[in-house]
């Protein structure tokens, strides 16, 4: 097999400055330079949250003043909160308050189970776990079924407050680039959850590099929708628009009229999302036949999920702009690469790799052959200050994706044409993506497996315009008749809305090997043909 031999992107211009010199000039912690511009940038609009506007001097006041509210509250330099939560003010908060206190903030989305929540609660451990109740009614819920007290802040609005854990705090580090900033949590509907630790340094270099590469600044106006708990909107959305100077709207949820109505009324100019988000506003439109009336917006972009072309052509269309592509994963805080401003593909590229982070595709197994002459394909390593720290108190797992000196193994098979564009050809891992969310087919498997009709379960994505849905091949007890109503309940129960199935197929027994192992390609196929049906 031949050996793969490593890169390193190269530095480049991003909005007149090299990013090795940004690089240089990222702060230790994710507050540091939002509270720098709360005193440069003061009267500037920061947050627009519903019928809340702060402007930059408002915010800095909200981070200090929950500095000290926090403290009061017996927490300490090293500790771990766990939000419940959608996007807000109060999660844009305690997360920079945290930040000086040299808290980590476990953020975990509120839609998720109770199973799932409880789990997390289960590895992360925090000292105490903040419920934004009025931003989520799934986290009031939450809040209500672990009893927990209420409080109406006079400024974040209505939250639910656990009573203080006992809880060993980490170690502090001065350094950015070792000290956790956030957890962000890829699974955990059975066995042990993992929190991806992602450092300030790793964070804040794609808030800088990928904002500044959207020219995220002072002016714009960011539509925050995508969930702070996936680190997309975490890092690119949320810190990319505060770092910048940049006006953050947070928007707990999707809604496609509240959309459209937010990019007239506000004159919103940077729209990052799902491929799923744009086709439903698509459809929305033609189904009002109402035009799009989107005055100032001048940047969109799509990541999260694949990108199918036609959902390509169709929104640029709509839209008059480039919809932008990129590629990452939580794991490097998130992205790998993503197309440059100026660029016009009319492919399925998701960019160049981001400035100085080294990359590198290892050989496949199989073939590791490439498709075209010129063209290399692998799977895709990569290393820089984005990489997370590893799994938290999983040193296996870390192992077993992270090397001891810093290669992440993306688990995904890349190819780099002769322009250094890469391309995703798939996935290694059979992990689906759902809306931007990541579903991982054997926590769908083990839940379904539990129904006591069911002998055994093949969970696999499904291709759709802009997205994937879950398909679940389900093989049941010989002889008993499953109530399908039933069965969709009981799943409904366990897992989260953007987990369960989209289609659960019964089948006698499901196609293995003679050793036993499911042929997941097979009901790979099987599925894009139930979809014609």
């Amino acid at each position: 097999m031949a050996l793969s031999v490593s890169y390193q992107a190269p530095d480049e211009s991003i909005f007149g400055r090299l990013a090795s010199e940004l690089v240089a000039e990222l702060p230790d912690r994710l507050s540091t330079r939002v509270l720098e511009n709360a005193k440069l940038l003061s009267e500037h609009p920061a947050i627009v949250d519903g019928d809340v506007r702060w402007s930059y001097a408002e915010l800095g006041e909200e981070i200090h003043a929950a500095c000290g509210w926090l403290s009061t509250m017996g927490i300490r330099p090293g500790d771990r909160i766990m939000t419940v939560s959608e996007n807000c003010r109060a999660l844009v908060v305690l997360l920079l308050a945290a930040s000086e206190l040299n808290v980590w903030v476990a953020i975990v989305n509120s839609r998720l189970s109770a199973q799932e929540v409880d789990l997390i609660q289960g590895n992360c451990l925090p000292r105490r776990v903040f419920y934004t109740c009025d931003a989520s009614p799934e986290a009031g819920q939450h809040a209500q079924r672990h009893a927990v007290d209420r409080y109406q802040h006079p400024t974040l609005g209505g939250l639910g407050i656990s009573p203080l854990y006992d809880s060993e705090p980490e170690p502090v580090s001065e350094s950015g680039g070792e000290q956790v900033a956030a957890m962000i949590y890829t699974s955990g509907t059975t066995g042990t959850p993992k929190g991806v630790m992602l450092t300030h340094r790793g964070i804040l270099y794609i808030a800088s590099i990928s904002g500044g590469m959207r020219h995220l600044s002072e002016g714009q106006r960011v539509y925050g929708v995508l969930p702070m708990s996936h680190v997309f909107g975490l890092s690119s959305v949320c810190m990319g628009s505060l770092y910048n100077g940049a006006c953050l709207y947070t928007v707990p949820r999707f809604d496609a009229a509240q959309l459209l109505a937010t990019l007239k009324q506000e004159r919103i100019t940077v729209l990052q999302g799902v491929p799923a988000m744009y086709a439903r506003a698509l459809e929305y439109l033609k189904r009002e036949q109402q035009p799009l009336e989107a005055p100032e917006l001048i940047y969109i972009s799509a990541g999260g999920s694949p990108l199918d072309s036609d959902t390509k052509v169709r929104v640029e269309a709509a839209f008059g702009l480039t919809l932008h592509n990129g590629y990452g994963l939580t794991e490097a805080s998130p992205t790998i690469s993503q197309t440059r401003i100026d660029d016009r593909h009319g492919n399925s590229t998701v960019g160049r790799v981001l400035p100085l982070l080294e990359y590198r595709l290892e050989p496949l197994s199989d073939s590791g052959t490439s498709e075209q002459p010129g063209e290399e394909v692998g799977e895709l390593w990569v290393r820089g200050p984005n990489i997370m720290k590893g799994y938290f108190r999983q040193p296996e797992a870390t192992r077993a994706t992270l090397t001891e000196d810093g290669w992440l193994n993306t688990g995904d098979i890349a190819k780099l044409d002769h322009d250094d564009q890469l391309y995703i050809v798939g996935r290694s891992k059979e992990l689906i993506i759902r809306s931007g969310f990541n579903i991982y087919p054997p926590d769908v498997e083990a839940v379904i497996n539990e129904h006591p009709a069911v002998t055994l379960t093949a969970v696999v994505g499904r291709q759709i315009a802009g997205n994937e849905e879950v398909v679940a091949f389900v093989q049941c007890e010989p002889g008993i008749e499953v109530d399908m109503a039933e069965l969709k309940a009981f799943i409904a129960e366990r897992l989260a809305p953007y987990k369960r199935p989209t289609q659960i197929v019964l089948m006698d027994s499901l196609p293995s090997t003679a050793s036993g192992k499911i042929l997941k390609g097979r009901l790979r196929d099987l599925a894009q043909q139930e979809n014609g049906k």
